[in-house]
């Protein structure tokens, strides 16, 4: 089945959005020789942003029409909270929390992001969780918890931590505003976002805290920022359309175990029970996503809408003389009610209730 097919894809996306964010924190740990964090997280996103916006004009030159559906007006309030919260208010509170919270407490504290994400979907936007998720989603959180531990706890005062957790609160919403967006192209999506956290990240990091590094670094920081950042984005953007928010910041979770994975090799860090424990908690978090399996009766309520598609059994639809003849492709189309059952994920076709 199609469905099936595409929430199969929808996990593949999630773990490599995932990996390729945390293979980016040990890289971006070499390169912090000689830049500050705040310099390097706006070279970060820069890269992101820049080397998106030129596989964008190439796409668009040579593959006509483009498979994926265009952002729209009705797109662009959605998308500009998602940049102000995630790209603009978050790095600044961060910034700020950092400079009054011990690292060690900051590392724990960014752990909520997670939590957070799960939570505005499951109370705002009304995604379905049910136990099995929840356990599943505390797992991953709890793993990540050991893996970010220090040792002790010290908030060093109540403002700073205050801070670091009203960040992680931003890039919250930041994912679930882009999750109302995701149908839209994910490349012109994640592009967007990167330039404008990149001005904003490195305009801070060179009015506070330093320079731009010598070329083969900033060179490095570019590309690190382009995959680990960027690409990463447009599959975490493929994941929440076909999973929904909360599963896809659950599978996202995972990355800073794919960081410490990576530590293990290029600076030869100790194998500890913490890494191991955290290992194991993440696995069982893993497990018990992969084995969802939700099906019921449910109702598609009439829908008009853009995105790439097949013409599965959710895209029953005539075409009109404008339209794209090869699949998959994208165009305005109708969804007809309809009543059937399948097993389902909160995708961008199935943001139902439940009873």
């Amino acid at each position: 089945m199609q469905v099936q097919g595409r929430q199969r894809a929808g996990v593949g996306e999630a773990l490599g959005a995932a990996a390729l964010f945390g293979l980016s924190t040990p890289l971006a740990k070499l390169l912090l020789a000689e830049v500050s964090p705040q310099v390097l997280a706006g070279l970060l996103y820069l890269g992101s942003g820049i080397g998106l916006a030129l596989f964008w004009l190439f796409r668009r030159a040579r593959v006509t029409p483009s498979p994926e559906a265009r952002l729209t007006w009705r797109d662009l309030p959605w998308l500009a909270g998602a940049v102000a919260a995630g790209g603009v208010v978050a790095p600044v509170l961060l910034l700020a929390g950092l400079a009054a919270t011990p690292a060690s407490t900051a590392s724990l504290l960014l752990n909520l992001e997670g939590v957070f994400t799960a939570l505005i979907a499951w109370i705002v936007f009304r995604e379905n969780v049910d136990r099995r998720i929840f356990l599943g989603m505390g797992a991953i959180v709890a793993g990540g918890v050991l893996l970010s531990w220090a040792g002790g706890v010290t908030l060093g005062g109540i403002q700073g931590p205050l801070l670091v957790v009203a960040a992680c609160l931003g890039w919250a919403l930041d994912n679930n505003l882009t999750q109302k967006v995701s149908a839209s192209d994910p490349v012109e999506i994640a592009g967007l976002k990167g330039l404008a956290a990149g001005a904003v990240n490195l305009c801070l990091g060179l009015t506070f805290h330093g320079a731009l590094p010598e070329v083969s670094r900033l060179v490095g920081a570019l590309l690190v920022g382009f995959m680990g950042y960027g690409v990463s984005l447009v599959f975490f953007v493929l994941a929440m359309r076909h999973l929904g928010t909360a599963r896809t910041g659950a599978y996202f979770s995972l990355a800073p175990f794919v960081g410490a994975a990576a530590g293990l090799v290029l600076f030869r860090e100790p194998v500890t029970p913490p890494l191991l424990l955290g290992a194991l908690l993440m696995g069982l978090g893993l497990w018990l996503h992969l084995t969802e399996r939700h099906e019921h009766d449910h109702v598609h309520q009439p829908l008009r809408h853009a995105h790439q598609h097949l013409h599965d059994e959710h895209h029953q639809h005539s075409h009109g003389s404008g339209d794209p003849p090869s699949e998959p492709h994208a165009h305005v189309h109708l969804h007809p009610r309809l009543v059937h059952r399948h097993p389902h994920y909160p995708d961008i076709h199935h943001r139902h209730t439940h009873g």
